[in-house]
């Protein structure tokens, strides 16, 4: 079986707009939550996200170019554009400014992951068509609001040309593409893939929608840094996020042919349903513990072997001690041993988002010696009794990490990165 390693990173978020920028705040245990800008907040009872309010699409991609998107997919493109040049895949630019990648783009592929798709173009055509009509909404309404434009504006403006998928399972399809991306270059289809998650949903629309699944934290909004606090036992709900995390993968072959600097090694995938609840996760945990003991064994490591877990952990009432047991039945004693943390604390929720940018975070807690905390974790659930490195960074040598998405409909997954030697 081919063996599958990492050589670009690009991470958009509210906490940085960098690989570099994300590292830093998750070592810092920066908050990116804060009072909702976006939008005139009156009438909710959520008023809080972690918006990324420094994002310059202009930076990454031509301003034509940048207003023809959605923001879910001006983040995706961004991303990619860092993972590729990291990756060393980008070519100079041409006459047009355009650059391609330089691997065979009938052999490269990008494999992406959004749950909801452009929801502000959808919110903005649907008003002007209720107040104006049909013809007073957006020319661009469908191509910008559907979630398989992110991959589609990768694929043209890098000229990638061999595949170009979307995953839509919710809060796990950033996961989900990743293993899917796995799978492919396994199997010999490409020898390149694009891959990660991205979402853009700080919209009245979507914080309407769920806060009235009562899913969001009302409590602190007047001090919005504390909102988010995974495995606390005060902990009231989820804070919405927003940004992309895109990874490059490739063979391990095709990468050392060319000579590229190869990050970690991308080990392992595994996938459950939990044929439960349309929101939420069954509670004896059984059906995602099977994702994780299948992503092990696909790793071909042991339980024992997994240095440091990122979890979902979103900070609601039934994910995080459901998940708690989750990490018991599949790793047993080692569970109370290994590191577990839930950088949605600072992030927030990022939905598909949140996979590719929690895969970055494992890897750089194994290139960079460092175990992202949970903030906000001051009075820990009872039922939540794992070590969630509780405030504050620790440092130490990580061989293996692993990080776990669960996505509403009752979607688990897992991937598994180890050290590269």
């Amino acid at each position: 079986m081919k063996k599958v390693v990492v050589t670009g990173m690009g991470a958009i978020s509210a906490i940085g707009n960098s690989v570099k920028d994300f590292s830093d705040s998750l070592k810092a245990g920066k908050s990116g939550v804060g009072k909702i800008t976006q939008f005139d907040t009156t009438g909710f009872d959520v008023t809080i996200a972690a918006e990324n309010k420094n994002f310059d699409p202009s930076v990454w991609m031509d301003k034509k170019e940048a207003r023809k998107m959605a923001r879910f997919t001006q983040f995706a493109v961004a991303a990619a554009h860092q993972a590729l040049e990291q990756a060393g895949l980008l070519q100079p630019a041409d006459a047009e400014g355009k650059r391609h990648v330089t691997s065979d783009p009938l052999k490269t592929g990008i494999v992406l992951g959004n749950g909801i798709g452009g929801f502000e173009i959808v919110s903005e055509s649907m008003k002007k068509l209720f107040e104006a009509g049909p013809k007073r909404m957006l020319p661009l309404t469908i191509p910008m609001m559907i979630p398989n434009e992110a991959a589609g504006n990768i694929s043209m403006i890098y000229g990638i040309k061999g595949l170009a998928l979307t995953q839509v399972t919710a809060c796990a399809a950033g996961t989900d593409a990743l293993g899917q991306a796995l799978d492919l270059i396994r199997a010999g289809r490409c020898d390149v893939v694009v891959s990660g998650g991205t979402e853009a949903v700080i919209i009245p629309f979507a914080v309407g929608g769920f806060q009235m699944l009562k899913a969001l934290s009302t409590k602190r909004c007047n001090e919005p840094e504390k909102a988010c606090r995974p495995f606390d036992a005060d902990r009231d709900g989820f804070v919405l996020g927003e940004g992309a995390g895109i990874l490059v993968l490739e063979s391990e072959e095709h990468a050392k042919k060319r000579g590229a600097k190869i990050i970690a090694e991308f080990a392992g995938y595994g996938v459950s349903a939990d044929g439960y609840h349309i929101t939420a996760p069954d509670p004896t945990g059984v059906s995602g513990s099977t994702a994780i003991k299948k992503a092990i064994e696909d790793a071909g490591i042991k339980p024992s072997d997994v240095d440091y877990y990122n979890a979902h952990g979103t900070s609601t009432e039934i994910n995080d001690p459901t998940e708690t047991k989750m990490l018991k039945m599949a790793f047993g004693d080692h569970a109370y041993k290994m590191k577990v943390s839930s950088t949605k604390s600072m992030t927030g929720h990022c939905i598909a988002g949140g996979g590719g940018l929690e895969a970055i975070a494992c890897i750089l807690a194994i290139t960079e010696g460092f175990y992202p905390p949970t903030i906000n974790l001051d009075n820990p659930d009872p039922e939540c009794d794992l070590d969630y490195v509780p405030n504050k960074a620790q440092y130490g040598n990580i061989n293996i990490a692993a990080s776990g998405s669960l996505g509403f409909g009752g979607h688990n997954c897992v991937v598994i990165f180890k050290k590269y030697n």
